[in-house]
Order: C-alpha cells, then structure tokens, then sequence
C-alpha cells in the first residue's frame, strides 16, 4: 500500500497519479478545531499527551484533501530528556532554562533513550497510523542538530545568533562535540519514529541559513550527513529541508537523502537546477500568499507548478510553516489548484 501513494512515490522519483500536497506546520492555530483544543491545552501538554497529538495530527486530514500527515510535534521536545529543559513564554517564544556555553555544560548533556524519553511522540505516531486507514501517509520529523544546538547555546530565539557563532568559532571541539551527541540523539530518535509507524522523516534545519558556505561545511554538514546515513537502511524517504539555504544547495547535495525541501527566496527551477536530477524536490511557496486575494495565490500556485518539474519527483508545500492568521479558504485553494494540474 505504501508504494501507491502519490506523495511516497514522488519522493522516490516514481510517475503520480497527481502532484501531491503537504503544508509544514498544516496542523496549528489556522484550524478553529486546533484552536479549540489550545483554549484547554497548553502546546506542550497537546504534544505529551498522545491522544491529543494525535487529534491534532488529523485534523488537517480530516479536513482537507492532503497527501500526506505530519505528526503533530515541537523540534525541541528532546531538550528536556537531554538536560537542557526549556519552556514557552507568552509572547517570547522558547526558553531554555540551562543554556549550552561552556565544554563542560556539553559534558553534562545526559543520553537518552528516544523510546523512554520520547514515548509520548512514538505512541501518538502509533494512534495516528491505526486511524488513518490508508488515507495518507505519515511523515514523522525533527530538529536537525545544527538548529537544536543553536537553540541550545542562544538560549531561545536570536537575531543575529552571536552566542552560537561565538561558541562554534571559538570552542570548535565543544562544538563538534556538542554536534556529535545532538546528531546521535537525532538519528535514534527518527529511527525510533520509523519502527513506530513513520512512513517518511524530515529534518528541519531552521536556522541553517544563517551561515556562509564555508562554515555550513565545516561545522553543520558532515554531522547532517551522519543522521541521514544512518537511516539508509530504513526503506522510507528521507527529507533534508533547511531555511534560508539558497547558498547551501549545492552543499545540501552531499548529504544522502531523497528529497531536498526549498524555502521560497529561490525560484523552483533555479533551485531544480542546482539539486540536479538525483533527488526530489519539495517546495516552495511564500506562505504570506495564503493571505494574497485568491486569484493572486492561484497563479503564484501555477507558477510554482508550471516550473517544478513534476514528472521528476516534486511535492508542492510552503517554504515554510503556515501562517495563524491564514484562511481556511487559501489552504483549500492551494490544494484545489495543486490537485488539478
């Protein structure tokens, strides 16, 4: 049965039925059913209860005619199991309540089993797949370890991302060392998400763009590499999707992976022509078209499509997660024109 889903098939680069559709971040505070759960639930108590994440996960299925499920999750659930701990601030974002600075902070980071540490994640992974009886496929994912770091030694969100350069410049080892326990706590923890019922993973690599070329490749890359190697053995696409990365592409490319996801600051096909023809492309809307007058975003939708290369493994998505303030009615419009290509 997994074969024969668009989206499957066209991460493996196999001809479709239809050009497949998926929204990063399609579960959330657009969804009146979401934010009716949220005026009970905090976001953390949604992710670690199960049933609830589970919820969450389909409602956007539920609704709309997508191609694909994403399990409904936050990239920094493993702060807490690995020591660092962190929570939500009203109009702050993430905070993490015992930053990463020093060698021996990165000595103190405790290991983990994703299975005990991660259950809750691994057990609404299993409630989603019983329930969506062969509608779509379930994609499971996580932070990738350049971005969990970072979030680590900042502290919570960051503009300029001083601490973590300071940090990766001037203490390389406790970097790379920091790097090597985060990338293995992220290879077990997608590899646990897969043997619980994950038909493909992605790696959300959201502060990648920030850095130059250069030290994409000496400081991010051959950990990057590392996780997704280690999840060759596994027979479900791997997706490799950064922001800000129309300088990394051709770097990307190093890492082994089906699918390379593109933010929107790059058109589809020069992006195409740079990844080549060895991987799937997924990409690339602007997700503020969702607020364009519908017959602005129907032609952006177009255009992307008219340019993707469809016959050679693509997935149309935002360039990044939906928006709060997005209408339902721009979501179905996207996927009306995507299916009907």
């Amino acid at each position: 049965m997994d074969r024969e889903y668009p989206f499957l098939r066209a991460c493996r680069r196999e001809p479709v039925s239809r050009v497949p559709v998926w929204l990063m971040r399609q579960a959330g505070r657009y969804m009146p059913e979401y934010r009716a759960l949220r005026e009970k639930h905090t976001i953390l108590e949604l992710c670690r209860t199960p049933e609830l994440a589970a919820e969450v996960t389909l409602q956007p299925i539920d609704r709309f005619d997508l191609d694909a499920a994403i399990i409904f999750a936050d990239i920094l659930l493993p702060l807490e199991p690995l020591g660092v701990g962190f929570h939500f601030e009203k109009g702050e974002g993430p905070v993490i309540e015992r930053p990463v600075r020093t060698a021996a902070d990165v000595k103190a980071l405790q290991k983990f089993d994703p299975t005990v540490g991660l259950d809750y994640v691994l057990e609404a992974i299993k409630i989603v797949r019983s329930k969506l009886e062969g509608r779509a496929p379930l994609i499971g994912f996580a932070g990738a370890p350049f971005t969990l770091a970072s979030y680590m030694i900042e502290g919570g969100g960051s503009k300029n991302y001083l601490e973590m350069k300071s940090f990766m410049y001037r203490q390389p080892d406790a970097w790379h060392e920091l790097m090597r326990r985060v990338r293995e706590m992220t290879r077990d923890y997608l590899a646990a998400q897969i043997e619980a019922g994950a038909q493909a993973v992605q790696m959300f690599d959201s502060w990648v763009g920030c850095l130059s070329p250069e030290d994409y490749r000496e400081y991010v890359l051959p950990h990057s590499a590392w996780v997704f190697e280690g999840l060759a053995s596994y027979d479900v696409p791997r997706i490799h999707f950064g922001t800000n990365t129309a300088t990394l592409l051709e770097a990307m490319k190093e890492v082994d992976s089906e699918v390379i996801g593109v933010d929107w600051r790059l058109p589809i096909d020069v992006a195409r022509r740079i990844i080549g023809s060895d991987f799937a492309v997924q990409g690339n809307l602007d997700p503020a078209l969702l607020m364009a007058p519908p017959e602005l975003l129907v032609k952006r939708v177009g255009e992307i499509l008219a340019a993707a290369d469809a016959k050679n493994g693509y997935i149309f998505n935002l360039g990044h997660g939906v928006l709060p303030p997005t209408p339902m009615e721009s979501v179905d419009a996207v996927i009306e024109t995507v299916h009907g290509w």
